[in-house]
């Protein structure tokens, strides 16, 4: 079976620490959407790697890595990636493999990326500027580039095309910003070469023979379900699909292959850039959990806006992905928080809903609140549930029956060591 791991918010969750935490329960990790915006960070030893396109699971010895077809690849990016990993000494080359279907982030998609958010001004999006969003509109145009296009003949002539036709585009739009083509392009143009090294698949027969194996696979979201491009904060989204549904694509799978759902939720909010935010705390209080906890983007350095957690929001996620357990990241955050407050609720022209409106961009939307009584205790070096402050025992227990799924890791720390196995895990396949 293929269980899924992703974010239920918008992203930032901490799903790269999980999936390096779960990978030694999987012979396969599989990037299955997203792009280079995703930063994933994990922290060992006190040092900290971000991952933007690889697999979570390559610090697994033995555990094989997979970018599938639904990913959106910059080779200059992988590069550097893969850079960072041989000074580690690590040996990835035969653990990594990239599907041929997969498609490529040309420079010129990062200039019009550019160019676009530039000529928006205050409707800005707040793209990471990487590229994602022309490279998906020409998957969907059927004019991309994918991976295994570097091997053909006619490859520099189809590139030149695409190039040149990005151009033509970008001249359209008020440019205003600086983009030097001629050095992103000799630096892409290198890269690919070094791209040509890696393993290359077919890779949904690659699944199918894993799975035909016996073997268990691990599918690695990117962003998070409230930026997915169909169902979250739309237009303030990313440009592919992050849910569970999105598996069957990004990977050539067929829907009853999928198994565990674990969703990640962090103990509170942030999202970067625009877009509806209920529970933002634009005050001291949010500055205060943003400095606790450290929330500035792995890939771009922005702060990012923090709040409360929000209830109708995760609900909505829960639903949309079949999740079957909980993991909440962070809680180590809240430990100087004599109360704590949630969102259970939100309230428009005097009504009251659990559900996320369609419009929620333009409702003035106020949330409902619950408050709880903090543990003000430091958990670091807790090692199980039971020795949990009752204050924090009782708000995990209620956040489980509003929400229906039990939680199955709980993260006090920013180490492997410090997550901490509810009984419920104990139960179910990552708790084996």
């Amino acid at each position: 079976m293929i269980d899924v791991l992703l974010g239920l918010q918008w992203g930032d969750e901490g799903k790269g620490k999980m999936v390096d935490y779960l990978a030694n329960k999987y012979q396969v990790v599989a990037r299955f959407q997203g792009g280079p915006n995703a930063g994933h960070t994990l922290l060992f030893n006190g040092k900290k790697y971000v991952l933007h396109t690889v697999p979570s699971g390559i610090f697994r010895m033995g555990v094989l890595n997979l970018i599938g077809n639904g990913v959106v690849l910059d080779p200059i990016i992988l590069k550097k990636e893969l850079d960072t990993l041989a000074e580690l000494d690590l040996t990835f080359q035969d653990r990594l493999l990239v599907s041929r279907k997969a498609h490529l982030i040309l420079p010129t998609h990062r200039l019009l990326d550019t160019v676009q958010e530039a000529a928006k001004g205050k409707q800005k999006i707040g793209s990471t500027l990487r590229g994602i969003g022309p490279t998906y509109t020409d998957k969907i145009g059927r004019r991309g580039l994918r991976v295994g296009d570097i091997f053909s003949p006619d490859f520099k002539e189809r590139y030149d095309a695409l190039k040149w036709l990005h151009i033509q585009q970008a001249s359209q739009l008020p440019r205003g910003v600086e983009f030097n083509l001629g050095e992103e392009e000799a630096k892409w143009l290198a890269s690919i070469e070094e791209l040509k090294q890696l393993n290359f698949v077919n890779g949904e027969y690659f699944v199918h023979e894993c799975l035909q194996k016996g073997q268990r696979i691990l599918a690695e979201g990117a962003q998070g379900a409230m930026l997915d491009i169909d169902f979250g904060t739309y237009p303030y989204v990313t440009s592919s699909n992050t849910i569970t549904a999105s598996v069957c694509n990004g990977l050539g799978v067929a829907p009853q292959r999928i198994g565990e759902v674990i969703g990640i939720t962090k103990a509170y909010c942030t999202r970067v850039g625009s877009g509806p935010f209920p529970t933002e705390l634009d005050n001291e209080l949010g500055e205060k959990i943003r400095q606790a906890g450290g929330e500035f983007g792995a890939t771009t350095g922005r702060p990012r806006r923090c709040g409360w957690l929000d209830l109708p929001q995760l609900r909505y996620s829960i639903m949309l992905n079949g999740v079957t357990q909980l993991i909440m990241t962070k809680l180590d955050i809240l430990n100087d928080f004599a109360e704590l407050t949630v969102a259970t609720h939100y309230e428009s022209m005097g009504e009251k809903t659990n559900q996320v409106p369609y419009d929620f961009n333009l409702q003035n939307i106020s949330p409902v609140w619950k408050h709880y009584k903090g543990w003000l205790k430091n958990l670091n070096n807790l090692q199980n549930f039971s020795e949990f402050p009752q204050a924090l025992k009782n708000y995990i227990r209620d956040l489980e029956n509003i929400l229906g799924v039990p939680f199955s890791i709980l993260s006090i720390g920013p180490g492997r060591e410090q997550l901490i196995l509810c009984e419920q895990a104990k139960k179910n396949k990552t708790g084996n």
